[in-house]
C-alpha cells in the first residue's frame, strides 16, 4: 500500500460547519492509509466505505475530544470533521449500537460546490474490493486471555489517533470552536464558564470542609444519586417511534447510586439537561463496545437511544463527539398517543 499522507498539505482544508464536502472513492481513500488501514494512527473503518463518493455536510470540526478511555480530559484531533448522518451501525463490529459518530481525515474528503452536478455515488459494501479485507482484519485485536473475541474501531483507538491532552486553559480551542462554527460565543463562554465551575469544586471537595462547600461539591448539573442498596429497575418494552417523557432530575436521582449508576449504567451531568423534556424511541440497545479493551458487552435490561437526544458538550468544554446516550426505561415514562 502507498505511504500515508501526514501533516500539512493536500490533506489540509480547513473546513468549517456547513461545508459541503464529498468522501473520495476507495482507491484514493486507499492510497492515504498504512498496513493497518489507518492514517494518523485513525482507523479507516469498513462501515464508512459506504459513504465513499457521497456527498455530506460538515457537522462538527473535530478538533478536539474528551477521553472516555482514560479521563484524561480533553485531546487534540488534527485535521478531522465529523458529517451530518454518519454514524457507525456496527454491522463489522459485532453489531454494536453505540451509535458513535465518525471521524473523517480531512484527507478523505474533498471540498465541492454543493449546486455542482454530482457524480455516482460508490455502492455500498461487497465482496471482492481491494480495500475491504484490509479493513475487516483491522476490526479485530488480538483475543482476550480466555479467548474472547475483541474489537478495534475509531473509538477505542482514540487514545493513538489523538495522543496530545488539550489543557483546560488553552484559549485557541475555544476560538476554533467558534471560528469553524461548531458553537457560538454565548454557548462557549457558559461551557468555559461550566468547566471552571467544575475544577473549583474539584478542588473545593478535596481541600475545604463540608460545610464550606457549593452544593456538597457536586459538579455543574448537580446530580447525587439517593439509591441506597440495589438500584430499581423497570421495563416499559418502549418501541421505536413511541413517544416519552424523560423524568425529572429528582425522580432519576432516586435511581442512583452514590457512584450515579443503575445497575452499571451511568448518568452523567449533562443528561440532566434533557430532564422534563420529550422525544421519541429511536431504538434499543442491548449490546455496546467496551471502548477500553475492545470487547462487546451484552446488556442484560437493553437501553433505549431517543430521537435528537445526544451530549452536546455543554458540560464538557464543547466536546463536539455528539455521544448518544442510554437511557433505562426507568428514567422514562411513556406519552400516551399515535406513535
Amino acid at each position: 500500500m502507498t505511504l500515508q499522507r501526514t501533516g500539512t498539505g493536500p490533506g489540509t482544508l480547513n473546513l468549517r460547519v456547513g461545508e459541503t464536502v464529498e468522501v473520495l472513492g476507495e482507491a484514493e481513500i486507499m492510497a492515504t492509509l498504512d498496513e493497518r488501514g489507518e492514517l494518523d494512527e485513525l482507523p479507516f473503518m469498513p462501515e464508512m466505505l459506504a459513504f465513499c463518493g457521497r456527498r455530506l455536510t460538515v457537522h462538527k470540526v473535530a478538533h478536539k475530544l474528551c477521553d472516555t478511555i482514560s479521563r484524561s480530559g480533553m485531546r487534540r484531533m488534527e485535521r478531522a470533521v465529523h458529517l451530518t448522518g454518519a454514524r457507525c451501525d456496527g454491522q463489522a463490529h459485532g453489531g454494536c449500537q453505540t451509535a458513535c459518530q465518525f471521524y473523517w481525515k480531512e484527507s478523505w474528503l474533498k471540498r465541492v460546490d454543493p449546486d455542482s452536478p454530482a457524480g455516482p455515488a460508490t455502492a455500498g459494501l461487497a465482496d471482492g474490493r481491494p480495500l475491504l479485507p484490509i479493513l475487516q482484519a483491522a476490526t479485530r485485536k488480538e483475543p482476550g486471555p480466555d479467548g474472547e473475541e475483541r474489537f478495534s474501531c475509531q473509538a477505542t483507538e482514540l487514545l493513538r489517533a489523538a495522543p496530545t491532552c488539550l489543557p483546560f486553559k488553552d484559549v485557541g480551542q475555544y476560538v476554533a470552536d467558534v471560528r469553524t462554527g461548531n458553537a457560538g460565543p454565548v454557548f462557549v463562554l457558559r461551557a468555559v464558564l461550566v468547566g471552571l465551575f467544575n475544577r473549583f469544586q474539584d478542588r473545593s471537595g478535596r481541600v475545604l470542609p463540608k460545610w464550606l462547600r457549593i452544593r456538597g461539591g457536586l459538579k455543574w448539573g448537580f446530580v447525587r444519586g439517593t439509591a441506597v442498596g440495589r438500584t430499581p429497575t423497570a421495563t416499559l418494552d418502549l418501541r421505536p417511534g413511541e413517544l416519552v417523557r424523560i423524568k425529572s432530575k429528582r425522580e432519576i436521582v432516586k435511581t442512583l447510586n452514590r457512584d450515579l449508576l443503575n445497575r452499571g449504567m451511568g448518568f452523567e451531568e449533562e443528561m440532566s439537561r434533557y430532564c422534563g423534556q420529550t422525544a421519541r424511541v429511536l431504538s434499543r440497545v442491548d449490546r455496546c463496545l467496551d471502548e477500553k479493551t475492545g470487547r462487546m458487552l451484552q446488556m442484560k435490561s437493553p437501553c433505549i437511544i431517543l430521537e435528537g437526544v445526544v451530549c452536546a458538550g455543554a458540560y464538557s468544554v464543547g466536546c463536539p463527539r455528539e455521544f448518544v446516550p442510554f437511557w433505562r426505561e426507568i428514567w422514562l415514562e411513556r406519552i400516551e398517543g399515535p406513535a
